[in-house]
């Protein structure tokens, strides 16, 4: 049981995620609620890792539903097992009559389950289904959510409804490549997550890369938020998330840097940022400003 707000901060801290107070506040009604949350922002921010937290803090299976374009009912909710069905069939043609035959094969046991009807369907305490970046599937996939988002439950043609044993945990993440629809929408709560602040930032890479110097770790998180709130930054294909701040940190690390210099950033570059265009806007002078900048308020800061 999550007591509170607190307590819930807490418990996610305890296995690595720092979330804010508005965002714990959001997942704490969800789960208080029985509602699916919708999590939205740019790539690499957390959406997912709060999922990932939040199953480890219930004691929940983690059930991911990972959508594309194309995605269909069938991979997200169930498939017959159609081999074990004609083998059936075929073993029993001329001893049942047709009507016989058809109600025998349509059971459950020839139903192949996807992450869908495995979160329905979770023996107690319940699963926590994932729904991750559900602006890629098109808008048929949404309006086939509904019927699960706003009730836990599903119609499968051959065997009726099929409802929650225990309502499961539901996050839904969106990068918002395109708009939702309002009607999934108006079946979770909403919540916009950021870019988080330095502080915590700091903490999510002390905690990842605990073998991290403390003077390389502040540099890390001071130039890549400098880096977000230059004037330039709308321009940017992508702008890091925490994803690539910790990877950057971990190649840093693996290179047995102990401090950033202009150098070491040039060549590092590709771990932090993924187009070619945005690493020619920040190699060279750039970097080597944002450093100095950097550098310059650590100074005044320890002075």
């Amino acid at each position: 049981m999550i007591d509170s707000i607190d307590d819930l901060l807490q418990r996610l801290q305890g296995v690595g995620y720092f979330a804010d107070r508005r965002l714990a506040t959001a997942a704490f009604l969800a789960l208080k609620l029985q509602r699916p949350l919708l999590l939205e922002g740019e790539p690499g921010v957390g959406k997912t890792e709060l999922a990932k937290a939040l199953a480890q803090v219930l004691g929940r299976e983690l059930l991911r539903l990972q959508c594309y374009d194309g995605l269909e009912h069938r991979d997200a909710l169930y498939e017959w097992n159609y081999p074990a069905q004609l083998l059936r069939m075929r073993a029993v043609e001329g001893t049942e009559t047709a009507e016989e035959i058809e109600r025998e094969v349509y059971q459950p046991r020839y139903l192949i389950k996807r992450p869908l009807l495995q979160a329905l369907q979770s023996p107690p305490p319940g699963a926590l289904l994932l729904v991750d970046e559900v602006d890629r599937a098109d808008e048929p996939f949404e309006a086939f959510l509904l019927e699960y988002l706003g009730e836990y439950q599903v119609s499968i043609p051959e065997l009726g409804v099929v409802r929650a044993l225990v309502p499961p945990v539901t996050i839904l993440t969106s990068n918002r490549t395109r708009e939702l629809h309002d009607a999934v929408k108006r079946r979770c709560l909403y919540h916009w997550l950021d870019y988080p602040d330095r502080e915590r930032e700091l903490a999510i890479v002390r905690a990842r890369v605990p073998q991290l110097r403390e003077q390389l770790a502040k540099q890390v998180a001071d130039f890549i938020a400098r880096l977000r709130s230059q004037p330039c930054a709308d321009a940017f294909q992508r702008l890091p998330g925490i994803a690539e701040t910790i990877d950057w940190i971990k190649a840093l690390t693996t290179l047995d840097v102990i401090e950033l210099d202009p150098d070491t950033i040039n060549d590092t570059l590709g771990a932090l940022l993924k187009y070619q265009d945005d690493i020619e806007k920040i190699r060279g002078s750039e970097a080597r400003r944002l450093l100095a900048e950097v550098n310059s308020e650590l100074s005044a800061a320890a002075g």
